[in-house]
């Protein structure tokens, strides 16, 4: 269960994170708590799991690189090792298990050109026997989804606000 401090933490942070020289203190400052209240927060956050991941996300494409959704079709009995070969390269980003009929493993292979996912891709091959199946992305979708963390000032009845 989240304390109401992290509730409050993640929900300001859904808003976006200020691009100044020390964004902890002004998100801190806005928040009325200390710089290392915020840090530690985050912290607990990313420690319990509840936060996989805090960081920037970035147009790798706008840069000169490149993302691209790959796949395999790994057997059951190889997963966990296979795993930990994919997981081995620098390149590979969000690998995840799916319950697909036929690939089973799905992750993003992120290079600075598409050389360099072609070399990533290669590697996995190599080092698991498995073909890699790549997708590349055709159009740029932005989705964003805000899920109300706390109640709505004055609601009588917890909804949150969006």
């Amino acid at each position: 269960m989240l304390s109401h401090d992290q509730l409050q933490l993640v929900s300001y942070l859904h808003g976006g994170f200020p691009l100044v020289d020390r964004p902890f203190a002004a998100v801190g400052q806005a928040m009325g708590w200390s710089e290392d209240y915020v840090i530690e927060c985050l912290r607990q956050l990313l420690a319990s799991g509840v936060l996989t991941r805090f960081g920037p996300l970035f147009q790798i494409e706008r840069a000169g690189g490149l993302f691209m959704l790959a796949a395999l079709a790994v057997p059951p009995e190889r997963f966990d090792e296979v795993t930990a070969a994919v997981n081995a390269l620098p390149e590979v980003a969000h690998n995840y298990r799916r319950d697909h009929p036929h690939l089973n493993m799905w992750f993003v292979l992120a290079a600075e050109s598409a050389e360099g996912v072609a070399r990533a891709a290669q590697r996995i091959e190599q080092a698991t026997g498995l073909p890699v199946f790549q997708f590349p992305k055709e159009h740029e979708y932005r989705v964003e989804l805000r899920l109300p963390l706390l109640p709505a000032e004055g609601d009588r009845h917890g909804a949150g606000r969006l």
